[in-house]
């Protein structure tokens, strides 16, 4: 539950960050991470120091339901000459650790990032005679704000957010999210680590689709260059009726079209509702890790695969260069993982993440066939020799697409489908990659098929079924 307030921030002549010898009652009221970022929103608003707020009523780390504790509301006159119409910009506090006494978030030193390194912002248009900023957008910020407290997973520029509802509740066509640095302000440097700022960009349900089969950074590109779905500074409209493919259907189609050819997709990776199934042994037989038993515990991934496939996702889709899965003994070093604190869970870690039995005692086996499962919005691409890893996010499993000039793999153009665990690899010449993307075809139009929907490839000994998310969503997977 939060509260709309006038801000408390310090105005211009404010007194310097608390130090050693601030007295404690200035220290507990601008807190040296809440001040420094502050300072930021004084340097682009100095005529503003003290904008409306939504504030969380019961903290965070009180025991509250918003990670934030404040979103701040600015407005912003933007620039005519640059079609920049003026907007609201709110600008999020809490993301990164503004207090410094792990009461939310644990320091780790003031070189690497503050928190989760970045706060989240947001530029809605101003519709006329609108005297106040609205505050839903407090809330939706809230809400990915959840999303990264409790998964621990972090956003980076590019990233894509499927929210399959209009942002404001209301009728409009801006369903979706893609995320981009915020073109005006700029990292800062606090007492606790880095902060840079994201800002979120509303998008229609096409322009998700496009940036999911090529990129979001050359989504978010074409949004740029059209004044009315964004323009230089990617202000959401949330009344704008037509998509950038209707506003000039030619050429930011082919500009796609284009990009995923040249490109494809540059996402190494996903989080999704997936499964599979070995149909190459027996239901009862049980020796070795399978994905799904049905009435039984699974084994779960174990540490090293959990840290490989995060090196996978790491690293992205680098264009011309060779892509490198990391070898299957990878260690981590001093307990961290890059830059990231050794309490930070990553992307594919969840508290279940432990070996039921040691890592080295799994063996890597071949399987004969396999029945792959993914729900209707899963989707990626397998081309120019790249990877593409599925993480479960309804079990303790991954599946990764590899191609023959992916190196480090444990499958083989000899045993193309091979297990570690509940990690399967599936390795996909290219010839097999062009039939199945044709034979797959109908899934880029979702709305003129019924789930459950089946493929089938019997000379490759394997199948894949499109399920209702229902079916992820049962207790049985």
């Amino acid at each position: 539950m939060a509260e709309l307030r006038p801000s408390v921030a310090p105005g211009p002549a404010a007194p310097p960050a608390p130090g050693p010898s601030a007295p404690p009652a200035f220290a507990s009221l601008f807190p040296p991470g809440l001040h420094a970022i502050y300072g930021e929103c004084r340097r682009l608003y100095p005529d503003q120091p003290n904008p409306l707020q939504v504030t969380a009523i019961v903290k965070y780390w009180l025991g509250g339901p918003d990670p934030l504790d404040y979103v701040s509301m600015y407005r912003n006159m933007g620039s005519p000459s640059a079609n920049i119409p003026e907007h609201w910009h709110y600008i999020s506090f809490g993301l990164s650790d503004l207090y410094g006494d792990s009461r939310v978030h644990e320091f780790t030193g003031t070189d690497g990032p503050s928190g989760f390194g970045f706060e989240l912002t947001f530029r809605l248009k101003r519709e006329t005679g609108e005297s106040a900023p609205p505050t839903w957008p407090a809330e939706l910020m809230q809400g990915l704000a959840r999303y990264v407290f409790q998964s621990e997973n972090t956003f980076c520029s590019g990233d894509h957010v499927s929210w399959h509802s209009p942002l404001d509740n209301s009728e409009s066509r801006i369903q979706h999210m893609l995320l981009t640095e915020d073109p005006q302000m700029q990292p800062v440097q606090t007492p606790f680590g880095v902060v840079t700022f994201l800002q979120i960009v509303g998008v229609c349900t096409e322009e998700l689709h496009s940036a999911q089969q090529w990129n979001g950074q050359g989504i978010l590109e074409l949004l740029r260059t059209v004044p009315v779905a964004g323009g230089p500074w990617l202000i959401t409209d949330m009344r704008r009726g037509e998509t950038i493919f209707e506003i000039d259907p030619h050429l930011q189609q082919e500009r796609v079209d284009k990009g995923i050819e040249t490109d494809g997709s540059n996402l190494s990776g996903v989080s999704a509702k997936c499964a599979w199934d070995d149909l190459s042994r027996p239901p009862e037989d049980d020796e070795d890790s399978r994905s799904i038993c049905i009435g039984t515990q699974p084994r779960r991934l174990s540490g090293k695969d959990t840290e490989q496939i995060r090196e996978t996702l790491r690293r992205g889709l680098e264009i011309n260069s060779k892509p490198v899965l990391p070898p299957i003994n990878t260690q981590r070093q001093n307990g961290l993982t890059h830059d990231r604190p050794p309490s930070r869970k990553d992307s594919l870690e969840s508290d279940s993440s432990t070996a039921l039995v040691p890592h080295e005692l799994i063996r890597t086996r071949q399987l004969e066939s396999v029945h792959l499962k993914f729900n209707q919005e899963s989707g990626g691409r397998l081309l120019h020799g790249r990877h593409f890893t599925y993480k479960s996010i309804t079990g303790d499993m991954a599946i990764t697409f590899v191609s023959t000039g992916v190196e480090g793999a444990f499958a083989t153009e000899e045993h193309p489908y091979a297990a570690h665990g509940p990690w399967l690899q599936i390795l996909l010449t290219e010839e097999f990659v062009e039939k199945m993307l044709e034979d797959l075809e109908d899934l880029t139009s979702p709305e003129e098929f019924k789930l459950p929907r089946e493929y089938s490839w019997p000379e490759k000994k394997l199948k894949v079924s499109i399920l209702p998310d229902v079916v992820f969503d049962s207790p049985l997977h």
